[in-house]
């Protein structure tokens, strides 16, 4: 029995002196936490150099570079998602890689995380894309009335909506001026009203079309606005659409002809004092509105609170509606609650 139990023992003690042998070897062979998830640091990487390098990504192909910049602020959202990985991988590589785009995104967008408004300012601007499917045109133009805008500025008016607009907003704004289905009302006298030529596209027939049918189209205006710090020139604009097609990708040609055409418009404007109002189916990031940005200063990044997305109001993801200016100071920039339309208004105050 004694002999018996020594070899079991033997036999167990060499079973266990091997089993140790074959879990150092497999540990051995295990690569190093900075040799693990070499996949998720190359993803890192490729995210942080993508949005470091967008204005390089070309725009032969779908438009592919402007759909990046229009939603650059949601690539940011792949950082945790590859943290997570990186971290259930135990991977010191992929945790290091992902300091790129983290750097990279602050620096881009970091900016609009904290309040940059402050009091102050003496006229409260809005703009609103009202919708033209909008089923409470008059709810929605007591809404803004209400909102203490001394400028509002409202695009995609319609034909049967217009004059609603016009009933309900006479009693707090005596000034206003409509063109083609763009609109601007005002607590202080405008003049010098007059349509903006955004080039749209009015078919083969172009040189032939009447007055009065090019006016039906027309989507953009400019104003001056009286103001006890002298005139200001307030443009009101509703550019092209922007569609993803799954054949041509990110289509934007009347955007961005219209966008170029703007540009040029303002450029042209011998006011030093500018505020832009619009819809400009785009966001500031996209390299498509180069002219204008050059120009003009965006009021939600100078003095908003967050990002100010406006599109779509159930759950905005991009801001398209937009607050441009030059030659005043903002001092505020805010987003209004939702109407009968699905865009967000927007609003600022400024200095002019």
């Amino acid at each position: 029995m004694t002999q018996v139990a020594t070899a079991e023992t033997g036999q167990g003690g060499a079973g266990t002196w091997h089993a140790h042998i074959r879990r150092a070897i497999r540990a051995a062979s295990r690569p190093g936490p900075w040799k693990r998830g070499r996949v998720l640091a190359a993803l890192a990487l490729l995210l942080g150099l993508l949005m470091l390098l967008h204005a390089k990504i070309p725009n032969r192909i779908g438009n592919l570079g402007s759909l990046v910049e229009t939603f650059l602020p949601w690539f940011g959202l792949f950082i945790p998602v590859l943290l997570i990985g990186a971290l259930w991988r135990r991977s010191a590589s992929a945790v290091a890689a992902l300091l790129l785009p983290v750097m990279v995104w602050l620096n881009l967008f970091g900016g609009l995380l904290g309040d940059k408004s402050h009091p102050g300012g003496d006229l409260t601007v809005a703009e609103h894309n009202v919708g033209a499917g909008n089923p409470d045109p008059a709810g929605t133009a007591r809404d803004l009335a209400a909102s203490g805008a001394d400028v509002l500025a409202l695009v995609e008016l319609t034909e049967q909506a217009r004059g609603t607009y016009e009933n309900e907003l006479a009693k707090v704004y005596p000034y206003h001026t409509v063109q083609g289905t763009v609109g601007l009302w005002s607590k202080l006298p405008l003049s010098d009203t007059q349509p903006v030529d955004t080039k749209m596209d009015y078919g083969p027939l172009a040189d032939t079309k009447p007055v009065d049918v090019k006016m039906a189209y027309t989507r953009a205006l400019r104003a001056t606005v009286t103001t006890d710090r002298g005139p200001l020139a307030v443009y009101v604009a509703h550019l092209g659409s922007a569609r993803v097609n799954p054949r041509a990708g990110f289509w934007t040609v009347h955007r961005d002809r219209n966008a170029q055409a703007l540009g040029e418009a303002i450029a042209a404007e011998q006011n030093e004092r500018v505020v832009l109002l619009g819809d400009l189916n785009g966001t500031m990031d996209d390299r498509a509105f180069a002219s204008i940005t050059s120009q003009l200063r965006s009021a939600q990044d100078e003095a908003g609170n967050g990002f100010g997305l406006t599109w779509p109001a159930q759950f905005p993801v991009v801001r398209i509606d937009q607050i441009l200016v030059r030659g005043v100071k903002p001092e505020s920039s805010w987003v209004l609650p939702a109407t009968g339309s699905d865009h967000l208004p927007v609003a600022a105050r400024i200095t002019p």
